[in-house]
């Protein structure tokens, strides 16, 4: 089976270098950015500008080829990629929920922006709370350092192409 995807937009944010920026959307709390939506999709933005917050999936473009186990950010030990959220994965596919400013002309301006500039977007959906959020939540290895978010910034170990 053969799966392609096209972008629909490309993200644009402060962080042209991925050491130092956030690894999170927790991380860039009040970090401006802007998607440009290609042309052919924009028709697409209809009645988003109803909703406060989006979830974006993206292509990490400069990640590094994928390895099933991995030392993510916030760790020191080495973990299953798929109990992590690291970029390098079997498909480099990246999710963030982000507050949506507003909409003009094609253009999404965003804040809480932790991706990279130029990151290839493949999708929006709304974010709708009722759809997501549980109150059952366990949070596995990150139960002790996740909290800490907000603090903790990338460096290169999950760096490849450019």
């Amino acid at each position: 089976m053969r799966i392609e995807y096209h972008p629909i937009g490309v993200i644009h944010t402060p962080f042209t270098d991925i050491a130092d920026m956030p690894i999170q959307p927790a991380g860039a709390e009040g970090v401006k950015g802007r998607i440009e939506i290609f042309e052919p999709y924009r028709r697409g933005l209809k009645d988003l500008n109803g909703f406060s917050h989006i979830v974006l999936l993206y292509h990490f473009h400069r990640s590094r080829p994928f390895s099933l186990h991995v030392i993510p950010f916030m760790d020191s030990r080495p973990r299953g990629v798929f109990a992590t959220r690291a970029p390098a994965r079997p498909n480099a596919i990246g999710s963030s929920v982000v507050r949506l400013n507003r909409i003009a002309r094609g253009m999404l301006y965003i804040q809480n922006a932790d991706m990279l500039d130029g990151t290839p977007l493949l999708d929006i959906k709304p974010f709708v709370p009722e759809f997501n959020c549980r109150g059952d939540i366990r949070t596995g290895w990150l139960e002790k350092t996740g909290k800490q978010v907000s603090a903790w910034k990338s460096d290169n170990r999950f760096q490849g192409r450019k």
